[in-house]
Order: structure tokens, then C-alpha cells, then sequence
């Protein structure tokens, strides 16, 4: 093969994409990566207009991608992870390994003619499909990983670290907007009688079902999680001491009116409940979390299977 051929020939066959298009967006060099995979041989649309060509291309931000180069005579980049594809290609992955068309990496790169002016630019397209592919999932991998970090393992509700940063969280966000916030503490009563009636087993199961009970009665702003052993805390964003009793009551009632049931038994359960609400004069989040505290003691001072809030006020009996 004659040197001067060897260009054309790796323009033509290399397995990246590679295509041409003028002032006008009519396209002047289509390769053959471009052809196998449009199923549009060069013949076809060379001399053509590409969006006419193409009309699933996303006309208004390519059209202003290529401007942009014309205007500043620099090259510009486009990754899959800004946008996935430009040209809907079918890509070689199985079915299952997600994506419905092949992931792309785009570079545009201005052409000048014989007086250094842009007349062209050429658009190379890598299929970077594979590596997108893994990426994925590692990033899915490790958000797992992550959200793993933050469950507590027997409950599945989230774990005491991440009940605690959520609560900062919420109450920065209070203290800067001068939004309603409350926190509720509450604990099961006996606990210690339900292990050494039923065994480990059966205070494993009320465990879970408490948590999975009581967070089907919350909104979807509210975050309940296992503060450690038998205690729990809720994180009740936009919502005063007066809504916050009242949801504590709605829940103890529900608990103690809905027996677990273990293998051939009905365990009957009740919890005691402390809330607090926040208040500028609190220092810090521990101040919120130390008066529901306090209201939760009070709670089972008093006879437990209680609700009682911050200052301490018994609500219910």
C-alpha cells in the first residue's frame, strides 16, 4: 500500500466513528464504523443534511455543539457520563446488561482550509460501551456498599451513624430556616421478659416488626431508625410538638393493639415514648436528642406504654 493511502485508509476502516459536516450541516466523510452501525452508507448521506438524515439526533444541542466549535476554532469534548449516546446504535452487551443503545464518547474537531478558516467539523464517536457498562456498576456496587453502611442488619431501618447525621442535618436546616422540627425516642416496654419468654428468636421478630410497622405509618419525609438495642428514633422534618404528639399517640396505640405474631403464639407489646421538639435556645442536635430522652424516661417512670413530651408533659395513659 502507497503511504500517502495509509490516512484514507485508517479514516475509512478504524473501529471509531468519524464523520464530517460543513457550515450548512450537510456531511461530507462518513467511515465505514459509521456506516455498519447507522445501517446509511456513505452514498447515502454524503452531501445530505444530517439532521435530515437523522432525526433522532438531539438537533438543537448538537447543532449549538457544532456552532460553538465554527465560532472558537477549538476542538469540544462529550462524554457518556454527560451524554450517553448521540446516535442511537445498537451496542453488543447482552440484553441484561442494561442500556438500550451504545454508550459514546464524542470529540468535535475543527477542519480549516488552505486560509486557516473553519469550513468543517469532524466528529469522532468512541463506543465506549464496555467501560461505561462497568463503571455502572461499580458505582452501583459501592452506592449499595454505602447504603448497606447505614442499615441496621436485623431491622433493615437505618442504624443509629445514620440517624445521627440526618438529625444535624435537620436541625441546621431548622435552625436556619425557622422550620417546625421534632424528634421522637421510643423503646420497648419489658423487652427483657419478651427474650426470656419467646428466646432470642421471638425478640428478633418483635424487633422487626415494630420497625417495619411503625415506618408504614410515616410520611415519606420522616426517617425512623434502630437507635441501639430495643430504642428507636424518628425524625419528623416540618412538623410542631403538637403534631408530633399526636403521631406518637397513633403509633402506641397502633402497637399496642397489634399483637406479633411468632410461630404458633401472639407476642402482645407496647412502647414508651418520648418527643421533643427543637428550639432555637438549643445549642447543638444533642440537646433536642437528650429531651426526648428525658420525656421517654418519664414515660416509663410513669407506668410506661406512655407518650410524653419535652417539657415534660404526660400525654397519654
Amino acid at each position: 500500500m502507497h503511504n500517502s493511502l495509509l490516512p484514507d485508509f485508517i479514516v475509512k476502516w478504524v473501529d471509531v466513528g468519524i464523520f464530517v459536516v460543513n457550515r450548512d450541516m450537510e456531511i461530507t466523510l462518513w467511515n465505514h464504523f459509521m456506516a455498519r452501525h447507522s445501517e446509511q452508507s456513505a452514498d447515502q448521506v454524503i452531501g445530505r443534511n444530517l439532521f435530515a438524515c437523522f432525526p433522532d439526533l438531539p438537533e438543537t444541542w448538537l447543532a449549538k455543539k457544532i456552532q460553538s466549535v465554527f465560532l472558537l476554532k477549538n476542538f469540544a469534548f462529550t462524554s457518556w457520563e454527560q451524554r450517553p449516546y448521540l446516535f442511537r446504535f445498537p451496542h453488543n452487551r447482552p440484553i441484561t446488561g442494561g442500556g438500550d443503545f451504545m454508550y459514546q464518547n464524542c470529540t468535535f474537531l475543527p477542519v480549516k482550509n488552505d486560509s486557516n478558516e473553519v469550513d468543517s467539523v469532524c466528529i469522532t464517536l468512541m463506543d465506549v460501551t464496555d467501560v461505561a457498562f462497568t463503571q455502572t456498576l461499580l458505582k452501583e456496587a459501592l452506592d449499595s456498599l454505602g447504603e448497606s453502611s447505614n442499615r441496621d442488619g436485623l431491622t433493615g431501618i437505618y442504624n443509629r451513624r445514620y440517624l445521627d447525621k440526618h438529625i444535624a442535618i435537620e436541625f441546621d436546616r431548622a435552625r436556619r430556616y425557622g422550620e417546625p422540627f421534632s424528634f421522637i425516642l421510643f423503646d420497648l416496654d419489658h423487652f427483657k421478659r419478651v427474650n426470656d419468654s419467646y428466646g432470642h428468636l421471638g425478640g428478633d421478630e418483635v424487633l422487626r416488626e415494630i420497625a417495619q410497622h411503625v415506618g408504614s405509618m410515616l410520611r415519606t419525609t420522616d426517617t425512623i431508625g434502630r437507635y441501639g438495642g430495643e430504642e428507636f428514633g424518628i425524625i419528623l422534618p416540618s412538623t410542631s410538638l403538637e403534631d408530633a404528639c399526636f403521631l406518637a399517640e397513633r403509633v402506641r396505640q397502633a402497637i399496642a393493639q397489634t399483637p406479633v405474631p411468632f410461630q404458633d403464639t401472639q407476642i402482645k407489646v407496647s412502647i414508651s415514648m418520648g418527643v421533643s421538639e427543637f428550639k432555637s435556645s438549643q445549642p447543638n442536635y444533642e440537646q433536642l436528642i437528650n429531651e426526648a430522652d428525658q420525656a421517654l424516661y418519664a414515660s416509663k417512670e410513669a407506668g410506661r406504654n406512655r407518650v410524653t413530651s419535652y417539657p415534660l408533659e404526660l400525654q397519654s395513659a
